[in-house]
């Protein structure tokens, strides 16, 4: 006899929780102006509350700052670090440091002309109510209550790799009830702690019994007609059936392009990859605008980096390196040189490994902090590249990893970029492996492409700048 079904409760997806921390930031940030107002006001200028006058001479621009603060906290709109108190309160820190340096810098630019105790008052402000926001989000929405219920069908390669993919996120972003398959050897099993539970035949039982909320197929070959029918049978009860390349994707950001059907490549960038041409003119647009802004900030930087580079290890300043854009065509990338001029004295191409011993001082410094790319506008601006695109990658490295990674020729179906998904979300494959997992990175942006998708890897590269947290 079954149990009673349990009740599924308010399941947020991910989409949902994030549209729900950048709404609770937004609003936590015009609560610590208001309150900042009232006390910059009260204490300074002596009066209960904010005058017309005041606001309309002094403290008109006051309004811009809590649509300044969610920019600043844009690495914590993962759901899956958003969940982790110890990621949470470093993530605030640094927003609020960051906005801080920020101030500083028009501050001394403008001759101190900008005030300094209503600031201080929004500061403090906003990291407590934030903290205070962030810590009731993590002890409310991630209660099992709020989190969806998820029954794997296919226990077999495909669904392994996902167990293990939700295994590797903390907290988890979903709770697994178990697995299904109809190959009698698998069933009993255990995989990674989750147990296959029955075949096709249970499922039914099993999504009363569990409270189950999302059926996730990870099967890579034809499915049977009576796991099809069970599986149509869920659906209308209310199930949503997700494929197991689009929960991998939706979990991790990616392409598992080691658990994709063979004719994936033709029905993902073929009849799907039609993106729009106003979405290509306001491309063209937007790097025609940053490569402007950022030839500006080579201008500003160059004396500075360059004199840095000279006094420590001489010429050259720049480094051109052979690299491959859009359809294959070899281009010459240009950066501030940050390694020894021996790095390759053997004439072979390397990895670039994290804490590389052939960096310079000045070099580590510079890609702690990206500059060492910001020669690269001037690819963008001949065209070669975009800002935001996979990143170019050398031929020699690129001839070998075609062998090993399948799909990996498919990152040149788009023009490289100085910024892209990988990078925000992965660094520097400095290896196979590591070459494989950003590639997944650099196929889900290719899929997924669109104009906001840029502006958001644009933010999240400043965010990256202003954190220190090049490789």
């Amino acid at each position: 006899m079954s149990q009673p079904a349990k009740s599924r409760g308010l399941q947020l997806g991910l989409g949902e929780r994030r549209a729900l921390l950048i709404v609770g930031d937004l609003l936590a940030a015009v609560g610590a102006m208001a309150v900042a107002l009232a006390l910059w006001a009260r204490i300074d200028y002596l009066g209960p509350v904010p005058t017309a006058e005041f606001l309309r001479f002094r403290a008109g621009w006051f309004v811009a700052l809590p649509l300044l603060w969610p920019l600043l906290m844009v690495n914590l709109y993962d759901v899956h670090r958003a969940a982790s108190w110890p990621e949470t309160l470093r993530g605030v820190l640094i927003a609020a440091a960051s906005g801080l340096v920020v101030y500083l810098v028009i501050y001394f630019s403008l001759e101190g002309s900008l005030v300094r105790r209503g600031i201080l008052y929004f500061l403090a402000l906003v990291i407590l109510f934030t903290l205070l926001w962030r810590v009731l989000y993590v002890m409310i929405f991630t209660a099992p209550a709020f989190q969806r219920r998820v029954l794997i069908v296919g226990a077999g390669e495909s669904g392994t790799a996902l167990v293990q993919a939700v295994r590797s996120l903390r907290p988890a972003p979903f709770q697994l009830v178990g697995l299904i398959d109809d190959d009698p050897a698998k069933q009993g099993r255990q995989i990674e702690g989750a147990a296959v539970l029955g075949n096709n035949a249970r499922l039914l039982e099993l999504l009363e019994v569990h409270a189950v909320s999302d059926v996730i197929v990870a099967i890579t070959g034809a499915l049977n007609g009576s796991m099809f029918q069970a599986l149509l049978d869920a659906q209308q009860r209310g199930v949503q059936i997700v494929r197991m390349p689009v929960a991998y994707e939706d979990l991790l950001g990616r392409v598992p392009i080691r658990y994709l059907e063979s004719d994936w490549l033709l029905r993902s960038f073929v009849d799907e990859l039609r993106v729009s041409a106003g979405y290509l003119l306001l491309k063209r647009l937007l790097d025609i605008l940053g490569r402007l802004v950022g030839l500006s900030l080579v201008a500003l930087v160059l004396p500075w980096v360059g004199l840095a580079i000279l006094a420590e290890s001489g010429r050259p300043v720049f480094l051109r390196q052979s690299r491959l854009g859009q359809g294959g065509r070899p281009f010459n990338v240009i950066k501030f040189r940050t390694m020894r001029q021996d790095a390759e004295a053997d004439g072979q191409a390397h990895w670039a490994q994290q804490g590389d011993p052939r960096t310079t001082r000045v070099g580590r410094l510079l890609r702690r902090t990206h500059l060492d790319e910001f020669p690269q506008f001037w690819n963008v601006l001949v065209g070669e590249m975009s800002l935001v695109g996979p990143r170019p990658e050398r031929p020699e490295l690129v001839a070998e990893l075609e062998k090993q990674i399948p799909f990996y020729r498919a990152r040149l179906l788009v023009k490289p970029g100085i910024g892209g998904w990988a990078q925000v979300n992965y660094g520097k494959g400095a290896s196979v492996e590591g070459s494989a997992e950003k590639l997944e990175y650099d196929l889900y942006y290719i899929q997924h492409r669109s104009l906001t998708m840029d502006i958001w890897i644009l933010i999240r590269t400043a965010g990256a700048i202003f954190g220190l947290r090049g490789v």
